[in-house]
């Protein structure tokens, strides 16, 4: 449902608050995404949506639209939690993000590696890629 903004109602699924003031600005582009955190909820927010568009320009390497649709269709995420943040932060060029993303199957405990585009803090940052993961 890439671009459902008919249905910005309601609770952000990062759990930030409502979505039109959580992460529907920087899905739309309304707003830039300042620390790794704000990336991850994101992008944790774009998959429970189907935001492909987002999770494809917020990652560093090309992804497969295909594989991102269907990740989105074929997973009901239920919840979100960060566990632990390592840098990331406005004045940062890199970070880590510690978190569980609880779906209808289990759970997915992950690190993750954000860095800034370029290399440098005017850079938009970028999920780069899983550092751990253990699915539950």
């Amino acid at each position: 449902m890439a671009g459902g903004f008919a249905q910005d109602a309601g609770p952000c699924p990062c759990g930030g608050g409502d979505y039109d003031r959580c992460c529907g600005p920087l899905h739309r582009g309304e707003r830039r995404v300042e620390t790794a955190e704000q990336l991850m909820r994101s992008r944790y927010s774009a998959f429970a949506r189907g935001e492909v568009d987002y999770l494809l320009q917020t990652h560093n390497q090309s992804e497969s639209r295909r594989a991102l649709r269907q990740a989105c269709r074929h997973t009901q995420w239920l919840g979100l939690s960060i566990l632990a943040v390592d840098g990331g932060g406005t004045d940062d060029l890199e970070g880590t993000i510690r978190f569980t993303a609880r779906h209808r199957g289990g759970a997915l405990l992950e690190t993750s590696l954000f860095q800034r585009r370029g290399g440098a803090l005017a850079g938009e940052w970028l999920y780069v890629r899983a550092i751990e993961i253990d699915t539950q």
